[in-house]
């Protein structure tokens, strides 16, 4: 059944099709089990475009590396591959904020391995959040992005969203066996992006402060995952992230030079506003909430941490060059970066400096003279004939 909320769900679920035997989540009962939606209101304002000629080489370029470069979830990834539950989900890279909290030192090694499973089931559950805020953003960039190429590039970010938003579910679901609700941080920065009725304040907010953010956070999660499967499922996720990264990047530079000087400088402090609230979207407060321990002294121990500040500042090697790029890091606003610590990266390679040969690079187990099969997952690589399809499209 379709049960509509007024507000996201904010307990831990144990989510029922797990492929291990988990005691890490309340598992839904029967009558639980509904297509839970919360409704949102926006003055969205669409737009025709009646010149269907490509007016910016760079950003069709893009589009048809989404053509090409286009992944499927089904055939791309081995879901068979498992990573067990008694080992952490992540490698050691030294520094355990939590160490000396006494909350979680009485905690047995079991039960701290199980809290690292909740803590890495809380970031992906963010990142699939996150994915449909983007798949919504982008499905409204379609409708509203003023230009021909602009509303191209859109309708195939919505597509690659679609696929983001499947593989980070179908992974809690069949790889965790528990999803967290959405981090209050982030659903705010949604909620005001969706709402906007400017178009360009949904590409800031979405494709320079959100994608940035994900795409550096992507990268952190690969180099710190201890299970092969999701550095591939991470990998290709990333592949369509720089590219809607790079289209934002393009598109915004562009038009923030045509706005006046106070337009810009309105725009500008959204990006701020939006960074500010983004920095505090990657501590896992629903973690300590749900294990009964103190939040904010939890929370003051992970920004303590020398560690956990210069992963979060990490994330944002994105964002301010990009910001940089596009022209919104104004006079006024700098002085609230630098507060933030966070100018040092101002200065940063961006994405807007495209390297056409890195996001050209075949798929996974694909070369140079075969870079994608016709249809994704439906070609043998080594035979060079159709593939079997899945048991699910036979019986279709």
């Amino acid at each position: 059944m379709l049960k509509f909320v007024d507000q996201a769900p904010k307990q831990v679920i144990r989510l029922v099709e797990a492929n291990e035997s988990t005691d890490l989540g309340q598992e839904l009962s029967p009558q639980e089990v509904d297509q839970v939606a919360e409704i949102f209101h926006t003055p969205l304002t669409g737009s025709y475009t009646w010149d269907y000629r490509e007016a910016d080489s760079k950003l069709r370029k893009l589009y048809k590396l989404g053509k090409e470069r286009n992944w499927n979830a089904d055939y791309d990834l081995d879901w068979a591959r498992t990573f067990s539950h008694s080992e952490s989900p992540m490698v050691a890279t030294g520094e355990n904020p939590y160490a000396d909290w006494e909350p979680f030192k009485k905690l047995t090694d079991k039960q701290q391995i199980e809290f690292g499973w909740h803590s890495h089931a809380w970031t992906i559950s963010q990142f699939l959040h996150g994915e449909q805020g983007a798949l919504l953003v982008a499905s409204q960039l379609a409708s509203c992005a003023p230009t021909y190429d602009g509303k191209l590039y859109a309708a195939s970010q919505t597509f690659d969203e679609a696929r983001h938003v499947e593989v980070f579910g179908r992974y809690l679901r069949e790889k965790v066996g528990l999803m967290y609700p959405v981090n209050r941080h982030l659903k705010a920065l949604l909620d005001k992006i969706l709402t906007d009725p400017r178009w360009d304040l949904k590409f800031i907010g979405m494709q320079l402060i959100i994608e940035s953010l994900a795409l550096a956070a992507f990268h952190v999660q690969m180099a710190m995952s201890a299970d092969p499967f999701l550095r591939d499922l991470l990998d290709l996720v990333t592949r369509d992230e720089a590219r809607h990264v790079a289209f934002g990047v393009t598109y915004m530079e562009q038009f923030v030079k045509s706005l006046p000087p106070n337009e810009v400088d309105d725009r500008a402090q959204f990006a701020f506003e939006a960074c500010r609230i983004m920095r505090e979207r990657i501590v896992p407060t629903d973690v300590f909430a749900h294990y009964g321990f103190d939040v904010e002294e939890g929370r003051r121990l992970f920004l303590a941490a020398g560690q956990m500040d210069s992963f979060r500042n990490l994330l944002f090697t994105r964002i301010m060059p990009n910001l940089n790029k596009v022209g919104l890091l104004t006079d006024a606003v700098r002085p609230k970066y630098e507060e933030l610590g966070l100018m040092q990266f101002a200065g940063l390679p961006n994405d807007g400096d495209i390297n056409w040969a890195d996001l050209s690079k075949p798929l996974p187990g694909y070369t140079a003279e075969n870079p994608a099969p016709l249809t994704s997952g439906f070609f043998n690589k080594e035979t060079g004939l159709a593939a079997k399809e899945p048991d699910s499209a036979q019986s279709a």
